[in-house]
């Protein structure tokens, strides 16, 4: 999205030709494949893990790090920990290419002459960055905090974050640049806030 972006803003012009049905399929392929591989690489690391701490964890659902507690074999573990530094490592290099993207893209906008173009400009990428630099920080302190700040309930405050903020906000997020659906909103508002005001003066008669 963030390359989607950048094209879109800084090469204009070029867009049609860069941003093309081949071009989205092999992105798309390529974001689904990785995430497809990721996914197998930890089940299959996991469920080779011998528990020996009991099998019940702190979580709402099978995270990784609360696996890794209960394991003890210092091998698996070790081979865990080797596919999360390479995960944090691949998420890095998003990052980095996330944040390059935008560094152009906002040097773009800011010589732009109209006013409008860089509201226009700005709106259109600011929700995607909101969502990513959510879902990163989040993954981050969730892989990387310090066994010293570990503890059930904040364990469980930021995989809640990580993992189901992110994917709710991005259609509220994204949606909400469409003026029927912000019209919808206001309308929806206003109702409840007139039907508010009778249900008071019905109350107080």
């Amino acid at each position: 999205m963030s390359y989607d972006r950048y094209v879109a803003i800084c090469k204009p012009l070029h867009y049609g030709t860069l941003m093309d049905s081949r071009a989205c399929a092999t992105m798309a392929a390529a974001a689904w494949g990785t995430g497809v591989l990721y996914s197998l690489l930890h089940t299959a690391s996991t469920f080779s893990l011998p528990l020996c701490q009991g099998n019940a964890l702190d979580q709402f659902f099978c995270e990784i790090p609360q696996i890794l507690k209960l394991s003890c074999s210092e091998s698996d573990y070790l081979r865990e920990i080797g596919f999360i530094v390479l995960s944090v490592l691949a998420i890095f290099g998003c990052f980095f290419f996330i944040v390059v993207s935008y560094v152009q893209i906002f040097r773009a906008v800011r010589r732009m002459p109209s006013e409008q173009g860089r509201h226009k400009a700005f709106s259109t990428c600011l929700p995607h960055l909101a969502v990513v630099s959510l879902f990163v920080t989040t993954d981050f302190l969730a892989y990387l905090k310090p066994p010293s700040i570990s503890s059930p309930s904040l364990d469980l405050v930021v995989s809640f974050l990580y993992s189901v903020v992110p994917p709710t906000l991005n259609p509220l997020i994204y949606s909400m640049r469409n003026q029927e659906l912000k019209d919808a909103v206001r309308k929806m508002m206003s109702w409840t806030n007139i039907s508010r005001g009778r249900l008071l003066i019905c109350l107080n008669k």
